[in-house]
């Protein structure tokens, strides 16, 4: 363990684990492919008429949007299930020619430096979170007193990350460009405790800041922070734009055999595929697990 964190008791996820594509519910798919590749700069990696996959410069899949008719838009309140998900970009440099791009289209984003990372924050035309960021280096991550990860929520130097973007232009997600974290609302902190760091094997990172829990596997700042800030929200329904699902890639079958196993001694059953399987946290939010 890094100088900070609490590893649950039993199972833990490992270090080598990253995150895979996120998939999204919207109302049409005409409106989310011209904000996502337009504003957000992904490429369509396939498409038909109802679904799209998108990703990197470099093809990575980052994003499937599936158009349900009838859907509708996330209601003001916001339900439990997403807040947002969060792309990592490469550097500062790529932060920068975002900022740049999007002053220069009229996209207004939230903006905030948490300590461990630079971040943006927009909203879908659904209603649906996202979260545009760059990792500060771990080196200068910094632990508090009993263990928890120093983070906050401070003013962004955007002047700074412009400064770094240098003389070139966005041309859109970049190479190495990954899907860095997820965010969720939760109904009880103490049950999505007893989910993702018991049962699923994240430790915890930080623990105290209001209303919410960040854990992560292998030190990294969080892989997964859940909050209570909708409370009293229900769950996102079928009818609705949601996160249909988000995808935890581990270095083997055996790994993915160890984490649902795990989450079946602890938990309830997971449903198994041939790749891997599928756990569903106790709000219904779908975690896939694979190699």
């Amino acid at each position: 363990m890094p100088p900070y964190g609490i590893a649950p008791s039993g199972y833990r996820l490992p270090a080598a684990l990253r995150l895979g594509r996120v998939r999204l519910q919207v109302t049409a798919l005409a409106r989310a492919l011209s904000f996502y590749t337009e504003v957000l700069g992904l490429r369509v990696l396939s498409q038909d008429a109802t679904e799209a996959l998108l990703g990197t410069a470099d093809g990575t899949p980052l994003v499937e949007l599936h158009h349900v008719p009838g859907t509708k838009t996330v209601p003001p309140r916001g339900r439990l299930g997403l807040f947002h998900f969060a792309i990592l970009l490469p550097d500062r440099a790529a932060m920068g020619r975002l900022i740049n791009h999007l002053a220069a289209i009229g996209v207004r984003a939230g903006a905030s430096d948490h300590l461990v990372s630079e971040a943006l924050y927009l909203t879908d035309p659904d209603g649906l979170g996202i979260e545009i960021y760059v990792d500060r280096p771990r080196d200068a991550w910094q632990p508090t007193e009993d263990r928890q990860l120093t983070m906050a929520t401070a003013p962004l130097d955007l002047r700074d990350l412009t400064r770094a973007a240098g003389d070139t232009t966005w041309s859109g997600m970049p190479a190495g460009t990954v899907m860095g974290h997820l965010h969720l609302h939760v109904g009880e902190l103490a049950r999505a405790e007893a989910f993702y760091h018991q049962a699923l094997g994240f430790d915890k990172i930080v623990w105290s800041y209001p209303g919410a829990l960040f854990l992560s596997a292998g030190g990294y700042h969080h892989h997964l922070g859940v909050n209570t800030w909708a409370a009293g929200a229900s769950p996102a329904t079928a009818d609705e734009a949601r996160l249909i699902a988000w995808e935890i890639i581990l270095p083997s079958a055996d790994d993915v055999e160890a984490v649902l196993a795990s989450v079946e001694q602890q938990w309830s059953a997971a449903e198994r595929t041939s790749n891997g399987g599928t756990v569903r946290d106790p709000w219904g939010t779908a975690v896939h697990i694979r190699a």
